[in-house]
């Protein structure tokens, strides 16, 4: 019983150091906090989606890879976690405006999400800051469908807007695609349904910058096509998005007709 007791007494601050040490130097950000969180979502895409990961080899290994803007198809509410919890970088992602909760505003700041309007409220203020971050070698996170894909394995059009973004930052644009989430609705359900999630990375896309905004996004929107043998649903059921049941929190980037020129300057 004795050498029981010290064993533990020696071990646990051991592992408590490990843990620590882990969490603050193996982690985007290099917090311990965050580390801490970082390393909860890795156990969490593991145990309850099962998360198989392909394409490893097309993710930056170091903390400040950008400019760098992470295109991903959109199947839940997990998509973003299922992704940061692979990358070693943090991933700023693009949040409506109407989706921030008050009672959540520490976890929104803590997070470091950049809302934009879905219909340009914001006044550009969200874009904005999205391409100061990437000019100062960030990673940005965008859902450009805008709506989680209902039916399933049908990709919805892609705003115009990333390619804007892309035209303004001179970012490169690392290309996910998800499979095998949770099916239901809200989008936040996935949070404790299980499932046998699939993500695949891809190479890094770049751009000329002769290509409009429209060209570029549709030329990512083909290449997801392509790449899923998904078929495109060009006229989603504005029924389920008014009501809520296909409405997503993460919002795509909006472009207006004279945006294109304006990002050409």
């Amino acid at each position: 019983m004795t050498v029981f007791f010290w064993t533990l007494v020696l071990v646990i601050p051991l592992v408590g150091v490990g843990f620590a040490s882990r969490a603050v130097f193996r982690n985007p950000r290099g917090e311990f906090e965050a580390g801490v969180a970082f390393i909860l979502g890795r156990w969490y895409v593991r145990l309850v989606h099962h998360l198989q990961v392909h394409g490893r080899e097309h993710i930056p290994e170091n903390r400040a890879p950008g400019p760098i803007i992470v295109v991903a198809n959109h199947t839940a509410g997990i998509d973003p976690i299922l992704i940061q919890a692979v990358c070693p970088f943090e991933i700023r992602w693009l949040m409506a405006s109407d989706m921030r909760a008050p009672a959540l505003e520490w976890f929104w700041k803590w997070q470091r999400i950049i809302f934009i309007g879905r219909d340009r409220s914001d006044n550009g203020v969200g874009m904005r800051t999205a391409i100061a971050h990437l000019r100062s070698h960030g990673v940005i996170g965008i859902f450009p469908e805008g709506g989680i894909e209902r039916p399933p394995q049908q990709i919805l059009p892609f705003n115009p807007g990333l390619g804007m973004m892309i035209r303004r930052s001179h970012a490169r644009v690392l290309p996910v695609f998800i499979d095998g989430t949770p099916q239901v609705d809200p989008a936040w359900a996935s949070l404790w349904k299980t499932s046998n999630a699939r993500i695949e990375f891809g190479p890094m896309m770049s751009f000329e910058r002769s290509l409009s905004a429209n060209e570029i996004a549709t030329q990512i929107q083909q290449h997801f096509l392509d790449w899923s043998g998904w078929s495109l649903n060009e006229s989603p059921d504005k029924a389920d998005i008014e009501s809520g049941k296909t409405a997503s929190p993460y919002a795509r980037p909006m472009a207006s007709p004279d945006d294109d020129e304006r990002s050409a300057a």
